[in-house]
């Protein structure tokens, strides 16, 4: 099938090791990087002073700031952070979402040296998460925080902790806090370019904290020379991004490695157009991003995968619109968890319609701590799933267990030096090779050709064994079921750890089931709907007759009334279920799960 964009062919070297564990690199080398963030800016501020950076919405358009006026900005910030004595000790908070104010502090910061600290919006406007801010705060100790709106954000600045931290808002409301635009007017007295030529390499750009998905959040250590090496590795292995100057419409929060970093870094190192997305996947505000992408698309699609699926509906629905979307459209990435096959051909089936060819559709893999990017399928892929083979730089190092599923550790310029004030943490992230332990586990697509790449099989902390001793990999079950129950699940929970049997805790997709006439009834937490549980039922059961073995065979459910809570630490703030949390928090539910009598359970 013919694709629109140029791709670097896989080049692999694989070396197995005495030890049984597997070294796999790039043939390919290292292109040249940059060693500041500010590089990139101070380039593209002289070659294409007036092309477009980022832009946000404003009334019916957009307001949009040139590479030339987004360096002046950062600049005379800059010099106000320095003025006020700010420096690499002293980190700064963002406490708001994406936002073209955020985006010029967070690259002024970095400019002159200052750590920048992005926490999910959510700690501070759901009051149960107030917990986790603090925690952060505690953590970093910043000497200034900012959000967008004062008044909106009003309870979360009036937390103790930040008593002695200087507010900036761009929005003050009837806050005694410093308006941005103040920091926007600069300071003569500050030696910007100083600050600025003691930046390299080595200087922490910006601390990332962990979700906390599987234990208390830890802030990664970002470098400079992560980021800057890693878009490196990202142009290498997709060549588009340095023909022409890339275009997003973009939601993914900046708190996150994937939209803060990984998108962000890649319009700023190529010299691209960031059009921040004011909407998201989620009910109420989808509609923003389909207004978003009337007005404006772009070069390159990321999303997660409930977002392309309801893209690709909503795309279905309007032709002007998959016209618009798929016109100049070189990318389609997906992360954070697979693609169902269905939209993947969808979107394959929509672009031939449309131009006659395909863009190339890919994944990739990696954490935090690898800046993000480690594994790339920079291959047009048969399937989705693949997250493809090591990109420039890095070796990945595989420790196969007695079925080849291989633990996966790395190495390489983009990794973390540490986590923030956490040696201990730290000296156990890594082996005694220096390789980072990143917990994940993958298999060979092709045991005898590493270049047909890799696909991502679960988090080995996850995994569980049943009474009998089997081993269940929870991870990738989860997603195969979730995408067996599609659309009627919104998430769910892999059960049966010490058990004889493996279950479901289901989070229903409320939505749809209203919408195909699903009449719910809650019995003690859990809903009773004999038409609910009997399509549960029919499609376990279909899926039962084509798996062996008890590893991977689902034999109970339940579906759950109260959804997954983020102030009890159920959820992160990625959306991310604590499974832990979960299953401690409704150990009631687990225990009626495995009853043989409650008529809310489905059986096989």
């Amino acid at each position: 099938m013919k694709r629109t964009s140029d791709y670097r062919k896989h080049s692999v070297v694989r070396e197995d090791r005495p030890d049984g564990s597997i070294l796999l690199r790039s043939q390919y080398e290292l292109g040249p990087t940059v060693e500041r963030t500010g590089d990139w800016l101070n380039t593209w501020a002289e070659k294409a002073p007036d092309r477009v950076f980022l832009a946000e919405r404003s009334g019916a358009g957009w307001r949009e700031e040139t590479y030339a006026g987004t360096l002046q900005q950062v600049r005379n910030v800059g010099a106000a952070l320095v003025a006020r004595g700010l420096g690499a000790d002293t980190p700064i908070l963002v406490m708001s979402g994406n936002g073209l104010d955020h985006g010029i502090l967070a690259l002024a910061a970095q400019y002159v040296g200052v750590p920048i600290v992005p926490v999910a919006e959510q700690y501070s406007l759901v009051h149960g998460a107030h917990g986790r801010l603090r925690e952060v705060i505690r953590l970093i100790r910043p000497k200034m925080a900012y959000v967008v709106d004062a008044n909106q954000f009003g309870e979360a600045l009036d937390l103790e902790a930040l008593a002695d931290v200087e507010i900036v808002a761009t929005r003050p409301g009837s806050r005694k806090v410093t308006p941005f635009a103040d920091l926007l007017k600069g300071d003569a007295g500050a030696d910007v370019e100083a600050a600025f030529a003691k930046v390299n390499a080595d200087t922490i750009g910006k601390i990332l904290m962990t979700s906390g998905s599987t234990s208390s959040p830890k802030g990664v250590l970002t470098t400079h020379r992560m980021m800057c090496v890693n878009q490196t590795q990202l142009a290498d292995t997709l060549p588009f991004l340095r023909a022409r100057p890339p275009v997003i419409v973009d939601w993914l929060p900046w708190n996150h490695v994937f939209g803060g970093s990984h998108n962000f870094n890649m319009m700023l190192a190529n010299g691209g157009s960031l059009y921040i997305d004011d909407g998201k996947p989620v009910k109420g505000l989808f509609g923003r991003t389909l207004e978003n992408l009337s007005m404006k698309t772009g070069t390159l699609s990321f999303n997660v995968p409930l977002g392309f699926g309801m893209l690709l509906g909503a795309l279905r629905e309007d032709a002007e619109l998959r016209r618009r979307f798929f016109q100049d459209l070189d990318l389609i990435f997906y992360a954070g968890a697979s693609l169902p096959q269905d939209v993947w051909s969808g979107f394959e089936e929509m672009a031939m319609e449309i131009k006659g060819e395909v863009p190339l559709m890919t994944s990739s893999w990696g954490l935090t701590e690898t800046a993000p990017s480690a594994m790339m399928q920079q291959e047009p892929a048969p399937r989705s799933g693949i997250v493809g083979v090591p990109v420039t730089g890095v070796t990945i190092k595989l420790i196969p267990d007695e079925e080849m599923r291989c633990e996966v550790r790395v190495k390489g310029p983009n990794v973390m030096p540490g986590y923030y004030k956490d040696p201990e943490r730290t000296a156990a992230a890594f082996d005694d090779e220096g390789y980072f332990i990143t917990g994940d586990a993958m298999v060979f697509l092709d045991d005898d050709d590493p270049e047909k790449g890799m696909h991502f099989d679960g988090r080995i902390s996850e995994d569980f064994k049943l009474q009998s001793g089997t081993w269940v990999r929870a991870t990738q079950l989860r997603l195969d079921i979730l995408a067996r129950l599609a659309p009627l699940a919104a998430d769910l929970v892999i059960t049966g750890a010490d058990r004889r049997e493996i279950g479901a805790m289901i989070f229903p997709n409320l939505e749809e089931l209203r919408r195909v006439g699903f009449t719910l009834k809650e019995a003690d937490g859990a809903y009773s709907c004999p038409l609910l549980q009997g399509e549960i039922h029919r499609r376990l059961s279909e899926r039962a007759r084509e798996v062996s073995g008890s590893s991977t065979l689902i034999s109970r459910a339940i579906v759950v009334t109260e959804p997954p809570s983020m102030p009890e630490g159920e959820m992160t703030a990625k959306g991310n279920l604590n499974v832990r949390k979960v299953l401690a928090r409704r150990d009631g539910l687990l225990e009626r799960l495995y009853s043989d009598n409650d008529p809310a359970v489905v059986t096989l």
